[in-house]
Parts: structure tokens; C-alpha cells; sequence
């Protein structure tokens, strides 16, 4: 079994958390020892890796200049949750648990009242209330008892089934652009007393889904977080801390390793329901399978794949921690059986995703280190400069 993700010392779980602690907000916890603060700004690049990051340090000049600064005892990389998506790792970012807290449990996952496999990022089922399913507060509705809390995102988050679940609370601020983005985060905080900002930038992870995080288009996006985190440093009340964090990291799937493991009949004898993501597969066996039924299937996939994956049982995934500590209304979201890649693999179930799904190059969501690392960049913002001479 893969290590699990350090929840509650090193992840994702502990950035906001620490930041409002910093904030001397009460009822929070400064694990990742940030320095004292009266405005944090946490800025979220969606599929930043921590390697890609050093990889591609010479398209970053700004952030590059800052990493060689330094920060002291603060952590420069964090772990991603797992599954290292988006849906488990924001879920984790906005309340501070872990998936098996939260209740999101991947990208698509089994919900056992209707016996259906729903969707977690962008298309929630009518069936499932946001709220319910993740019963927990955000550190935004918590921290906004004492605090001005603040997020900056694209428009169409901003009621979100996605937001309602795991990052409502505090004051939601629009724009489409970076730079509108950029500059309504410091009209935002300029007015602002002790404040706590979210400012989420998602552009990365779609340019490394479509063409890969080797592209030259995903480059042109590293520069522009680059220059937008740039523009915060000058724009946002000098002193601000910033922080530069990721949800999870990426890697490139050549085409002829995306698999329709469906095709097998062997891979999905017994399989009631499959879930997840191309890298984490959730597989929801029929009733009467038996511990039996489970083992074949488990032999199936080892002899298909070999080391390529890993590939273990539910008990086995949460007997290790990999999703934290599981409340019990979570365990029969998590399937059965879990396959998780270790190397440049994809696998699809195509009886149930779109044909488009397996043209995606930049793919995460397993617990490498290209996909569970992320970094953590900490620094005080330099602050608007004074036109006047």
C-alpha cells in the first residue's frame, strides 16, 4: 500500500485552517506555523504540482524569486488528499477534514440511497443536496464569525453545488479574467479589516487536461499564474500574507495507455457499479459477490496489470489511512475494490463516459508523487506602490 496523505500535519486539510489560526481566529489550529497576520490571501492553482513547479521554474520568474527567499520552518510542499481530484482535495481545503469526513470520495462516486454512481465537481444529481452529503461547516462559515472572508473566483461558482458543499461561507466576488480577478482581490482587501481570502485560479488544470502539462499551452498558463501572482504581491495591502498552494499535481497519459478496461470481461465480473476517475478506480461489486467474488476480481486486475497498479479493498484503504478517518455514512460511498495507477496509465470504463473523456492528456487523481505533491509558497505582499513621486 502507497503511504496516506499526512491529514492533519502536512495536507491540503491544513492551509485554511492555519490561515485563519494566523488571522486569530478562534477554534483553529496554525499547524503549518504561519507567521501572525491581519489579511491572508490563499491563492489555489488548480493542478499545480510540486514538480512540475521545479520542472518548469524558468517560465516562473516571480514565483521562483520568491521560493529562493525562503520561509522558514513553513512547509514547502504539502500531500494532496486521496483520490488527488478536485473534488476531495477543495473538499478538504474548505472544511479542514479529510474525505472520509467529508464524504467526497472522487470525482464520481456510489450513492448508496439511490444506487447510483453521482458526480461531485460539475454535475451534482437532483438527488443528492450538497449540503446534507457534506454535513461539516467551511473554515469560511467558521472563520466568518471574527472574520471578513472573502472569495474570488469565475462566475459560475459562485452557487455551485461544489461551493454549497464545501467552500460556502463569507462573501463571493466575480470576475472572468486574471487580471479583473486580480484587481477585485485588492479592491476587495483594501477595504477590508482582518480578512481571510480564497482566490481560485483554474485555468492551469484545464490547459494540462486538454493538451497535457508538458504543452507549451500549459506553459503560457504557468506564466500567467506567475504575473498574477505577481500583480497580488503589489496590489494587495503591503504585509498581506500570501499563499500559493494546489489541490493536486498532474501527469501526461500518452493516448495508447488510456485503456477501456471494459473491454475485459474478467475487470468487471461482478461489478454492479463503476466510479471514480481514469487513475482511481472506484468498482462497486453486485450484492452476492462475496469475499470470494472480490478476490477473483482483485487477481484479474494484478494479472492484467501487474506493478503498473495498486489495486486494494476498501477495508484495506481506510485500515491505512488513505482517506483519513472514514465516518460510517461514508464507507459504502468507497468501492469495494480500488485500482489506482503508478505509472503513465488510464483507465476507462467506456459503457458509461463520454468518447471525448479519453482524448484528456494531463491526468491525476492516484497517489504518486507527480499527483499527490503540491507546493506551499508563503510570503508578505509587498503592497500597492505610490503613483506620486
Amino acid at each position: 500500500m502507497p503511504p496516506a496523505p499526512a491529514f492533519g500535519r502536512r495536507s491540503v486539510a491544513e492551509v485554511l485552517t492555519s490561515a485563519a489560526a494566523s488571522l486569530g481566529a478562534e477554534g483553529f489550529t496554525n499547524t503549518l506555523g504561519l507567521p501572525p497576520a491581519s489579511r491572508v490571501c490563499v491563492v489555489l492553482a488548480d493542478g499545480l504540482g510540486r514538480n512540475l513547479l521545479k520542472q518548469k521554474s524558468a517560465h516562473t520568474p516571480f514565483l521562483r524569486s520568491r521560493m529562493q527567499a525562503g520561509q522558514g520552518e513553513i512547509p514547502v510542499w504539502l500531500d494532496s488528499t486521496f483520490p488527488s481530484t478536485t473534488a476531495s482535495a477543495l473538499s478538504s481545503f474548505g472544511t479542514g477534514v479529510p474525505p472520509g469526513q467529508h464524504g467526497l470520495v472522487g470525482y464520481d462516486v456510489l450513492d448508496p440511497a439511490q444506487d447510483k454512481v453521482v458526480n461531485m465537481l460539475g454535475n451534482w444529481d437532483a438527488g443528492v443536496d450538497p449540503v446534507t452529503w457534506q454535513p461539516f461547516p467551511t473554515v469560511f462559515e467558521r472563520a466568518a464569525q471574527s472574520l471578513d472572508v472573502i472569495t474570488v473566483s469565475l462566475p459560475q461558482f459562485g452557487d455551485s453545488p461544489m461551493t454549497r458543499a464545501a467552500l460556502r461561507g463569507g462573501r463571493f466576488v466575480s470576475a472572468t479574467t486574471s487580471h479583473a480577478r486580480t484587481a477585485a482581490a485588492a479592491e476587495a482587501m483594501a477595504t477590508a479589516g482582518p480578512s481571510l481570502m480564497y482566490f481560485y485560479v483554474n485555468e492551469l488544470d484545464k490547459a494540462g487536461h486538454r493538451y497535457g502539462c508538458q504543452s507549451e499551452q500549459w506553459e503560457h498558463q504557468l506564466e500567467e499564474l506567475d504575473a498574477t501572482v505577481k500583480r497580488l504581491n503589489a496590489s494587495l495591502p503591503a504585509g498581506t500574507t500570501v499563499l500559493l498552494t494546489a489541490d493536486h499535481g498532474m501527469l501526461d497519459v500518452p493516448e495508447q495507455q488510456r485503456i477501456d478496461y471494459s473491454a475485459d470481461p474478467s475487470l468487471i465480473d461482478g461489478v454492479r457499479h463503476t466510479a471514480g476517475e481514469p487513475r482511481m478506480v472506484h468498482l462497486y461489486l453486485e450484492p452476492g459477490a462475496g469475499t470470494a467474488g472480490r478476490q477473483r476480481l482483485l487477481e484479474s486486475w494484478r494479472a492484467r496489470f501487474g506493478d503498473r497498479i495498486w489495486a486494494f479493498t476498501r477495508e484495506e484503504a481506510i485500515a491505512a489511512g488513505l482517506f483519513g478517518t472514514v465516518r460510517p455514512a461514508v464507507e459504502p460511498r468507497i468501492g469495494d475494490i480500488m485500482i489506482a495507477a503508478r505509472d503513465a496509465l488510464a483507465l476507462y470504463d467506456t459503457r458509461r463516459v463520454r468518447p471525448a473523456a479519453m482524448e484528456v492528456v494531463g491526468q491525476h487523481g492516484s497517489l504518486t508523487k507527480a499527483e499527490r505533491e503540491v507546493p506551499l509558497l508563503c510570503f508578505p505582499a509587498e503592497g500597492r506602490r505610490s503613483a506620486r513621486g
